[in-house]
């Protein structure tokens, strides 16, 4: 999002306040293979002005800390106020037993009413343990902004590889809610390669494909059974808004 808005910085978070380096332990990386420069967990922002669409953008791109949750997540509630963030928008992926080869499912949740029917989210009833995702939303909520959760669903027997396929999923479905068109080419090209290097790798293995092929089966029923296609105004509506984005 960041390089196709050309989005730039803006400020970062002092990682010596909110990391224990023993458990989040920074990275030493060669410049040009020579000299050697450490890279520190990093919460940055940046702003991506989007002239043809109806708002801003503050983008924030972090590491969870291990110390100091609240004042980390104050910390960050409190500069989206003075920014005038109308909206708090958080992405994540959780593990489930979906397939590789569908779409990638998306659930959300939201704190407003009003916005959890309009983009069909559900308001969540969870109790129980919490990430900073968490603490980061009830701060925002303290301060009066409007907060959404947005969680792609990625395959158990692939989680440690990186998806950019849920990526993708969630940057479309980021789009649909603030109105802001990203181009993302590079990572659908990743997509489509990462769909291809998975297909090979469970082809090899005949217990792996077995257990694909009986999770697409349930999954697609489920999917048949839930399609919701959207209206003639939606699909309108939409593209239009993503016209008015491309300018001239």
């Amino acid at each position: 999002m960041a390089d196709s808005l050309d989005a730039e910085a803006l400020a970062e978070l002092d990682p010596e306040e909110y990391f224990d380096f023993q458990a989040t332990r920074p990275t030493i990386v060669l410049n040009d293979g020579q000299s050697r420069r450490i890279d520190w967990p990093r919460n940055a922002f940046a702003t991506a002005r989007v002239p043809t669409a109806d708002r801003d953008l503050i983008l924030l791109d972090g590491t969870e800390p291990n110390l100091r949750w609240r004042t980390f997540s104050e910390t960050i509630a409190t500069a989206a106020e003075t920014l005038g963030v109308e909206m708090v928008v958080t992405m994540g992926a959780l593990v489930a037993e979906v397939s590789h080869t569908l779409p990638v499912p998306i659930t959300g949740l939201a704190s407003d009413e009003q916005l959890v029917e309009e983009l069909d989210l559900t308001r969540s009833n969870y109790e129980g343990p919490t990430g900073i995702v968490g603490v980061v939303h009830d701060c925002c909520r303290q301060l009066g902004m409007t907060s959404a959760s947005l969680w792609a669903a990625v395959p158990h027997y692939v989680a440690a590889v990186p998806n950019p396929k849920a990526a993708l999923a969630l940057l479309r479905r980021l789009e649909g809610l603030t109105g802001v068109a990203v181009d993302a080419t590079d990572l659908e090209e990743e997509a489509t390669g990462y769909e291809e290097q998975i297909g090979r790798a469970i082809a090899a293995n005949p217990e792996i494909e077995e257990l694909v092929q009986r999770i697409e089966s349930e999954q697609s029923e489920q999917l048949d059974e839930s399609e919701d296609l959207p209206s003639a105004d939606t699909l309108a509506r939409d593209f239009q808004r993503f016209l008015r984005q491309q300018g001239d």
